[in-house]
């Protein structure tokens, strides 16, 4: 026999179906305690605000994106970074429509951290901890550049993201993508000004 998921588990879970399936605005407390089985009450005793359970649920669901994605460079764990890169790529854009309710959640989550501190430390620490997993999944290294690079690898992922919600057609993917990034190498220079 499985042990039971907790309370707090069942509304996580809860909040993630509904994130992938609902508007923000219909992403309520009633919304989520109906599809988790919890009460109303509960959300307050394990999260503080249906804000805060809501941010812990995106950055759950954007964890397992990462997994998927991962999962999808397996076959490619020995590689060198440009091949996991790659690959990696397709594996974001072959999943990203599935993922849809999940980014504009993502989005809405981003709004509120400007005007709720304890949303945007929620948010701020799931980057640092994004940081460090992109970084061992592409090889880039564990070291302060590594995750520095990570971070640039994420924002790329992110910022495309929110402009594919605006519009589908503004997706840069596949030869595009690698077109666009010999580009970007080829005009910028190879060492930083003012370094030696």
């Amino acid at each position: 026999m499985s042990p039971q998921r907790s309370n707090r588990a069942n509304l996580l879970e809860g909040a993630l179906r509904c994130l992938q399936r609902l508007p923000p605005e219909r992403v309520t407390a009633r919304a989520i305690t109906e599809e988790s089985g919890a009460n109303l009450a509960s959300i307050a005793y394990h999260f503080g605000s249906k804000d805060e359970l809501v941010t812990e649920a995106v950055i759950l669901g954007l964890d397992r994106w990462l997994e998927q994605v991962g999962d999808a460079l397996a076959d490619v764990a020995h590689e060198d970074p440009a091949t996991r890169y790659r690959r990696a790529g397709a594996a974001i854009e072959a999943t990203r429509r599935e993922h849809e309710g999940l980014a504009r959640n993502f989005v809405s989550a981003l709004a509120r951290a400007q005007h709720e501190p304890r949303v945007r430390e929620l948010l701020a620490e799931g980057f640092r901890k994004t940081r460090a997993d992109v970084a061992a999944l592409l090889g880039l290294g564990s070291d302060e550049v590594g995750e520095d690079a990570a971070g640039l690898v994420h924002a790329q992922f992110t910022g495309l993201l929110l402009q594919t919600l605006l519009d589908p057609g503004l997706a840069i993917e596949g030869e595009r993508m690698e077109a666009a990034q010999v580009r970007l190498l080829r005009v910028l220079p190879s060492q930083p000004r003012g370094r030696s």
